[in-house]
């Protein structure tokens, strides 16, 4: 004779069996996003550029569904745009671009370094300024050197990333994200020298000490000039 089910066991869900196929599509859609930005900011993708999908899959070797999949969201953050029928179009950096993204992150990190200063761990903003002095006085001793580029970058996201990460927001984290990827964009032509190095630490330090003061208003002051500063070294570029 059959064994009958319990009202229990009948209401129990079925197993997810489209699971592991979903996780592994969601696995190779953010393989391609982050393929498609490497490209871009290692110049494989040229800025501007108008290529086809089928372009894209033979460049990445990625699936079309997933392909499609992260061109969708890199549309949606303004990377690319994707005309129907036509290709998809790559953001080419300009000034009208340059001067949003300053003008966005001026808006969100004024109030970033407010909480930053009144809340980091002094231990930790100390830190930050003894790499920075760090870094200053090597570049000062050797000249601009290739490897003073990746740490000038790491220093660089280390004190946005903090006085950023400082408001527990994840929406202004998401955003800070995209706007980092502009910034990455609009910098690919940048040639760092070695006083442009120098000015752009001696001005992290100066936000920071005002941080370690524990004084808002003049960290906020020290961050306004910071960002018209680098705009204005931006600007230069065009």
């Amino acid at each position: 004779m059959p064994s009958r089910r319990s009202p229990q066991q009948d209401m129990r869900p079925a197993p997810a069996r489209d699971a592991e196929p979903a996780a592994e599509g969601r696995r190779l859609s953010e393989v391609a996003y982050q393929a498609i930005l490497e490209g871009l900011f290692t110049r494989k993708i040229a800025a501007g550029a108008f290529l086809s999908q089928n372009d894209l899959v033979r460049m990445f070797g990625v699936p079309v569904q997933p392909l499609r999949d992260a061109l969708r969201i890199l549309e949606a953050e303004g990377v690319l745009t994707i005309h129907p029928r036509a290709g998809i179009e790559f953001l080419k950096p300009d000034l009208e671009l340059a001067r949003s993204t300053y003008q966005f992150r001026s808006i969100m990190e004024r109030a970033a370094v407010r909480t930053y200063a009144e809340t980091a761990d002094a231990a930790a903003i100390t830190q930050l300024m003894q790499d920075h002095q760090s870094l200053l006085e090597r570049i000062g001793a050797d000249g601009f050197l290739a490897e003073h580029s990746e740490l000038l970058q790491v220093l660089e996201e280390r004190l946005h990333g903090e006085m950023v990460a400082s408001l527990r927001n994840p929406l202004i984290e998401t955003t800070a994200r995209r706007l980092k990827n502009y910034l990455t964009l609009i910098k690919l032509d940048r040639r760092i020298t070695a006083p442009l190095a120098l000015r752009t630490l001696r001005e992290h330090m100066e936000i920071l000490d005002a941080c370690l003061r524990r004084d808002a208003d003049q960290a906020e002051a020290a961050l306004g000039r910071h960002f018209q500063a680098a705009l204005q070294r931006i600007l230069g570029m065009f």
